[in-house]
């Protein structure tokens, strides 16, 4: 069986490699796509002009075109708005953000029982030790809710790390903040500074292992790519050295960086924030494997100057990909880890 999990995915891989597939570049020049499906419908939110949009539609590839509703406005002067990511929780919709100017961004969240209307006023999140936070999102993983983001170890742009937090409620944090993630391996250190660790998404793999994948590299460099942590079997999400890092970029444009075993992009550079597309957002919902499932992510197409402006939203596919085995040194418990590891598609 697992001979034709892996034999399933490979076949995607072929064709991709051998163009008969064209990367699914969107007419939408926007960064950061979150999306999740509802039903037969799929919801997405961007940040647009000093605030949050929704779109909705009924394939991934339709929500460029779909109609933006402003969901959220910038009424109060929090500054920047970036990256909301959209998730469900007891049949309500939850869209978080960060917001602020320089050293002031904070996490912010809305809700509202209607995917693209009706939305609260923005909540701050009290975040352990109120640092500077981005890119953070909501899920659900052994019956506990869990809050995971990029941010800062103290109070000045060093590097950004991902942190971990537990959650009482969809909008109320409580313990302490855990690392998980330090951008300190090489290849995740060719761009800076700072060295980043940024957009985190949670996906449960086939064996109910949880996996954060994250972009690594600077955002304004086409060496921006994916990567990810897998909690080994049984571990403790807040214990660090029960995380297992890939040995190499997962999604990315430059070989010299991936993963071996992994190739680089065909058609874009920089790939970098992604939303797994998944039902209500709720990892117990996370695919199978052998199957290939939608993503969608952000690029600059290949020939275009790498800028945050050229940034576009694709629709890409991803797969599981078995007997992945991620390499340590010099830490705490065993130097190798065995499990499910990720393919993405253009």
């Amino acid at each position: 069986m697992k001979l034709f999990r892996l034999l399933s995915c490979a076949v995607v891989f072929l064709l991709v490699a051998a163009g008969t597939a064209a990367a699914g570049q969107t007419s939408l020049r926007a960064a950061d796509p979150s999306v999740l499906r509802v039903g037969s419908t799929y919801v997405a939110v961007q940040s647009s002009g000093g605030g949050i949009v929704a779109r909705q539609a009924t394939s991934p590839d339709g929500l460029a075109s779909a109609p933006a509703r402003r969901i959220w406005s910038d009424s109060s002067g929090r500054g920047e708005v970036w990256a909301p990511e959209i998730v469900t929780d007891g049949g309500r919709f939850y869209v978080y953000f960060s917001a602020g100017t320089g050293a002031a961004h904070r996490m912010y969240v809305i809700s509202s029982a209607v995917a693209d209307s009706g939305y609260t006023a923005e909540t701050q999140l009290a975040l352990p030790d109120g640092k500077w936070a981005i890119d953070g999102t909501m899920f659900t993983f052994g019956g506990q809710r869990w809050f995971v983001w990029s941010g800062w170890a103290g109070d000045t742009n060093v590097e950004q790390n991902l942190y971990i937090a537990r959650m009482s409620t969809p909008t109320t944090p409580t313990g302490g903040r855990y690392i998980i993630s330090q951008p300190r391996e090489s290849w995740e250190r060719v761009v800076g500074t700072p060295f980043i660790n940024e957009a985190p998404a949670a996906i449960k793999d086939p064996n109910g292992q949880l996996h954060i994948t994250y972009s690594a590299n600077g955002s304004w460099s086409d060496q921006y790519c994916i990567a990810e942590v897998r909690l080994r079997a049984g571990g403790d999400p807040t214990y660090v050295w029960d995380w297992y890092k890939s040995n190499g970029c997962l999604f990315g444009s430059h070989r010299e960086t991936m993963m071996a075993g992994w190739d680089p992009t065909l058609y874009v550079d920089g790939p970098g924030s992604h939303s797994f597309v998944l039902l209500n957002g709720d990892i117990a919902t996370s695919p199978p494997a052998g199957p290939k499932f939608p993503l969608m992510f952000h690029a600059v197409p290949k020939g275009t100057p790498y800028s945050w402006a050229n940034r576009y939203w694709y629709t890409g596919t991803f797969c599981w990909w078995g007997s992945t085995t991620y390499h340590r040194a010099n830490v705490p418990g065993a130097t190798t880890d065995t499990g499910w590891g990720l393919k993405f598609f253009e």
